[in-house]
Formats: C-alpha cells, sequence, structure tokens
C-alpha cells in the first residue's frame, strides 16, 4: 500500500512539474511572437518615413535618379513580407545600405542638408532606428531563452508534446550599411545650421505586415506614383509622416 501512494506521489508530482513546465513555454512562445511585433511596428515607421525622405532629395537632387530608385525599390521589397525572421532581415538590410547611399549622395549638396524638412526626417529616421535595435535584442534574448528550453532537458519532452518549436533569431547582416546620425554644427546655406554626420550602425529590421517568427506575412501594396500613366518609382503615395518641400 506504502508503495502505491510512492508511486501515486511520483505521478502527482510529474504531472505538476509538466504543467510548470509546459505554461513556461507557452509564456516564453507568447513573448517571442510579442517582441516580433514589436519590431514590426517599428518597421512600418521606418518605411513610412523613407518615401518623404526620397521626395525631399529629389527636389534638390533630382538627377541622382538611380539612387533614388534603388531606395525606393529596396522599400518595396523590404514591405513586400519575407517568410522567416532571416530572410526579412536580409531584406532589411539590403534597404539600410540603399539609405546610406542616399544619405552620402545627400552630404554633396549644402542646401539639402540644412532643409529643416530634411533634418527633421533623419533625425526621425535615426530615432526609430535606435528603436529597431532595442526590440532586436528584446527579441533575441527571448528567442535564446525559448530555444534553450525547448533544447533542454527534461523541457524538451513537454515541448514535443505541445508542440513548441524554436523560434528564428533576427540577426543583422554582416554586411549591413552605415546610416548616419545627425548631429548640429556649422553653417548652412542661407543661415541654418548644417548637420555633421557621424556613422552609426543602423539595425536590419523585419519589415511588412505583422507576422510571428517563420510565419508567411501577406504583402502591402508597393509605391505608386500618383497621376501619370507611368509609375515614378522616386514617389509613393503611401508616404508616412514629414512633409515633402
Amino acid at each position: 500500500m506504502i508503495i502505491v501512494w510512492i508511486l501515486l506521489g511520483l505521478v502527482v508530482l510529474l504531472a505538476v512539474v509538466g504543467v510548470v513546465m509546459y505554461n513556461g513555454l507557452i509564456g516564453l512562445r507568447n513573448k517571442v511572437e510579442e517582441g516580433w511585433r514589436q519590431i514590426d511596428v517599428e518597421l512600418k515607421r521606418r518605411h513610412d518615413l523613407i518615401p518623404n525622405l526620397v521626395e525631399t532629395v529629389k527636389g534638390y537632387a533630382a538627377h541622382e535618379r538611380g539612387t533614388l530608385e534603388e531606395v525606393m525599390a529596396a522599400r518595396s521589397a523590404a514591405m513586400s513580407g519575407a517568410s522567416t525572421p532571416a530572410a526579412a532581415a536580409q531584406a532589411e538590410g539590403q534597404l539600410s545600405q540603399a539609405l546610406g547611399r542616399l544619405m552620402a549622395v545627400a552630404e554633396a549638396y549644402p542646401d539639402l542638408k540644412a532643409n529643416q524638412n530634411f533634418l527633421a526626417l533623419q533625425q526621425e529616421l535615426t530615432s526609430t532606428e535606435d528603436r529597431i535595435a532595442s526590440s532586436r535584442r528584446y527579441y533575441n534574448a527571448l528567442v535564446r531563452e525559448l530555444n534553450t528550453k525547448v533544447e533542454s532537458v527534461p523541457s524538451n519532452i513537454v515541448a514535443n508534446v505541445a508542440g513548441v518549436k524554436r523560434a528564428e533569431y533576427f540577426e543583422t547582416p554582416a554586411t549591413e550599411a552605415v546610416v548616419p546620425n545627425v548631429s548640429f554644427g556649422g553653417d548652412g546655406a542661407g543661415g541654418a545650421d548644417t548637420p555633421a554626420v557621424s556613422a552609426s550602425t543602423q539595425p536590419g529590421a523585419v519589415g511588412g505586415p505583422s507576422t510571428q517568427p517563420g510565419g508567411a506575412p501577406g504583402a502591402l501594396p508597393q509605391a505608386q506614383a500618383p497621376g501619370g500613366a507611368q509609375p515614378d518609382p522616386t514617389s509613393d503615395s503611401q508616404a508616412g509622416p514629414g512633409v515633402s518641400p
């Protein structure tokens, strides 16, 4: 009889431990998904800022059409969505490189660098990049914790039963571009301050509609120029915050 009670106690103990592990895994999985959604929010803000930035640059450097088209094409590719965080990070890395080239072009135009609209958009973009980097660190920390539990004994047994899988890290591509930060100093055209540009590595990010890690997001409409019969890849009717000159 004592043996029966001992066995019954062990079964109850194992059941309690299993429930605790299960709840912990589910909680971590939900946090990972929440962290992913936060990255998505910041990336959408980044995508919304780019059309106004391109329009402002175009007002001063319209002949730099190749660079402007490249930025808008990279933005459209990033917004089209990706099946995995790694693929999305790659697309965002391409967008970061294109933005870096756009900022390099802006350096050759003092009037553009002194334009208040350009300065405001550049500051917003830099602030958004910082928030993306912070969200990425938070997300990757949660992914590491979840993956450790999914692979460790005995929680891996519970994970297999519950169908909890490894999540994918959101990693910055090694070839990621450097996008300038804005600091103010010096004299610009018309008496305005000209921003001195210092490099800061910008994060890659997952663009497009909200998805969960490993999920396939739907595509958002790509940029179209208002008006004419021929689309202008440097214009976007879904421009976000900011005012074009």
